[in-house]
């Protein structure tokens, strides 16, 4: 188990879809407690294999001290729409408004290979729909009509006026676009 660096926008690792896990062994479990790791230390409620540069269909996520393994995970029913805020460990400074379904179920293996369901809503269900667009590729900030839409948050991204400058968010997605 270790912290490992989170994949930013620009890494094309980002882009890549996972590939389905099929194999539980070793691998599997170090992976999943190395994005566990990473997620807590970040800190952040999801993690994705592709955002520590591994191209498999695994994810994490800890909502309410409950933490989810989800490996092979689907969206097999969804219903309604909610619009919320939203980040991302790999676009750290932003979050952006974003539509995604209310409630979903999903379907998943966990770290043994074990079939099971979870249905989610609230953070639980953004978190899972977020989760399972960096498996196949997808990012948040592909859901917005423009870059313009981004809200700095601060950190180290912000000039001197407290401002950050989303040119370079822009850039780096037009470039995988």
């Amino acid at each position: 188990m270790s912290v490992r660096p989170i994949v930013l926008l620009g890494d094309p690792r980002l882009r890549l879809k996972g590939e389905p896990v099929d194999s539980f062994g070793k691998y599997l479990h170090e992976l999943l407690d190395d994005l566990t790791d990473s997620m807590r230390h970040a800190p952040g409620v999801g993690l994705a294999a592709p955002q520590l540069g591994e191209p498999k269909q695994a994810c994490v996520i800890e909502v309410e001290s409950r933490l989810y393994e989800l490996v092979n995970p689907r969206i097999v029913r969804a219903a309604g729409d909610d619009r919320d805020l939203e980040g991302c460990l790999s676009i750290p400074g932003y979050v952006a408004y974003v539509t995604r379904h209310e409630k979903v179920w999903v379907v998943a293996q966990d770290r043994h290979g074990k079939k099971y369901k979870v249905a989610g809503s609230g953070l639980l269900g953004r978190a899972l729909q977020h989760e399972l667009d960096h498996l196949d590729g997808k990012l948040y900030i592909d859901y917005l009509e423009s870059m313009d839409e981004l809200i700095a948050v601060g950190g180290p991204d912000e000039d001197e006026d407290g401002e950050a400058d989303a040119e370079a968010i822009r850039e780096a997605q037009g470039a995988l676009a």
